[in-house]
């Protein structure tokens, strides 16, 4: 029995020697195996696992059910648990700085109008809408028949 708990401390003790301190950022890089987009790759527990979700799990415990690890940072290879936090994965997009992140951060249509109080629609799938652009458009196709 204690053989086991002595292999999980020295598996733990070289998962977190896997790091290094990144100044000024604090951030704890990973420096083994990378999947393409940078995060860090782990044999863990039998599984090849992504290194921020092992250093959240050592740290806090399981993730909770249906939510993802956030960097905060925006670091993909940092495991500083401090620079993680679980939440959903449409908080993790529109926290990014993808497509999805940007169209969510804009604040008028392409011909400037508000996309604001009356003026926003918002689709049954969460998608946002200019309500004057759309009358034009409706008023064109109209016009057209």
């Amino acid at each position: 029995m204690a053989t086991c708990r002595s292999h999980q401390m020295d598996a733990e003790h070289i998962f977190w020697a896997s790091a290094q301190v990144v100044l000024p950022s604090l951030c704890w890089e990973w420096r083994r195996a990378k999947r393409s987009l940078g995060y860090g790759a782990v044999q863990w527990s039998g599984s090849l696992r992504l290194a921020h979700r092992v250093a959240y799990e050592l740290t806090f415990g399981p993730i909770p059910a249906g939510l993802v690890i956030d960097h905060l940072c925006r670091n993909p290879s940092c495991i500083n648990p401090m620079h993680l936090e679980p939440v959903s994965q449409r908080e993790n997009l529109l926290r990014g700085t993808g497509v999805s992140a940007q169209n969510a951060q804009k604040t008028e249509c392409k011909r400037g109008h508000p996309l604001v109080g009356e003026n926003l629609i918002v689709t049954n799938v969460g998608n946002r809408g200019c309500r004057a652009c759309k009358r034009l458009r409706d008023a064109k196709r109209r016009a057209a028949r």
